[in-house]
């Protein structure tokens, strides 16, 4: 790619990270090297890891714990363990061995306190030009859309979590 833009994949609804993946799925299709950084994820067993060692030119890492992290208290690990994966995440983007990168749940990392909105910000100045960035999670700051070149808002209409059906292994997560 000449040119890589941003991505900003927002709001309540579900398939934040389901687009990401799309893109993801279409770059490596055309032989683009993808690597993603899953924020506040702490699971191995997401469907999309398990996928990715499947793929050639698809990296996933995962940093988060697997418990559920308190928006307003984050445990000090919790901060820690998302600074670290944004300090590689900027090692990643700016190698350019990486056409697509992925920031997953940077946008809730931001929100939760765990990441500086300006960190990010200065990120996608600084990175490089052939490098396409995707940035998902709830609650994108308005700042941030400013630096975007694509924005995407989801919006759920209806869930079958309102029904009591939860998360099912292999279609949401």
């Amino acid at each position: 790619m000449e040119t890589g833009l941003v991505h900003v994949l927002t709001g309540d609804g579900p398939g934040k990270t389901t687009s990401a993946l799309g893109i993801a799925l279409r770059a490596i299709g055309h032989g683009y090297n993808v690597y993603m950084v899953m924020f506040v994820k702490g699971k191995p067993n997401y469907g999309e890891i398990l996928a990715s060692r499947m793929l050639p030119g698809f990296t996933i890492i995962y940093s988060g714990r697997e418990q559920f992290l308190d928006r307003k208290n984050p445990d000090k690990v919790d901060v820690e363990l998302a600074q670290k994966s944004l300090e590689h995440a900027k090692e990643v983007i700016m190698s350019e061995r990486y056409d697509v990168v992925i920031l997953d749940e940077i946008n809730v990392a931001i929100d939760y306190g765990l990441v500086r909105l300006k960190d990010i910000i200065q990120l996608i100045k600084e990175k490089p030009k052939k490098v396409e960035l995707i940035l998902t999670g709830r609650r994108a700051r308005k700042e941030l859309l400013e630096y975007a070149d694509y924005v995407t808002e989801m919006q759920e209409i209806k869930h079958p979590y309102t029904k009591g059906i939860l998360v099912r292994e292999g279609i949401e997560y």
